[in-house]
């Protein structure tokens, strides 16, 4: 089995016969990850809101700003040993 190099940077196995893939150099490279056999819809969801990004860092560190609390409260009683 040879692979050879085709001047639009496409790899072909030459002994199977199959394709094993495209490079991408500049441009969408989930391109190369959808398969040609399938026609799939797009996974996109237009009825949600998406999050704006420093609510949602200030969720994560409140979140771990409350669980060092409740560890350092355990901890500190004495409730864990």
């Amino acid at each position: 089995m040879t692979i050879q190099r085709t001047p639009t940077s496409e790899r072909r196995v030459t002994a199977g016969g199959a394709s094993a893939g495209k490079s991408v150099v500049g441009g969408d490279w989930r391109a190369t990850l959808r398969s040609p056999r399938w026609n799939v819809a797009k996974l996109d969801n237009p009825e949600m809101n998406p999050t704006r990004r420093p609510v949602s860092v200030a969720f994560w560190l409140a979140l771990g700003a409350i669980t060092f609390a409740v560890l350092l409260a355990g901890y500190g009683s004495g409730f864990w040993r």
